[in-house]
């Protein structure tokens, strides 16, 4: 559950709940949740979101070594 403190400004506490939403990572599990997704699917799309965050990691590595 998330809480965030109205303090009489709605748009601001939209906005910081719409931020920790974000960060918790909410709104990517409700996507994900839309529609059914079979295993192998889930698989392959964890492989390549490895492959991205490995790749990232390595682009990161050659510039720290540059």
């Amino acid at each position: 559950m998330v809480q965030v403190s109205v303090h009489g400004n709605i748009e601001q506490a939209l906005r910081a709940l719409k931020k920790k939403m974000q960060r918790e990572g909410i709104f990517r599990e409700m996507k994900l949740r839309r529609h059914y997704e079979k295993e192998s699917e889930k698989k392959k799309r964890r492989g390549a979101e490895s492959e991205r965050r490995r790749r990232k990691l390595d682009r990161k590595r050659q510039q720290m070594d540059s």
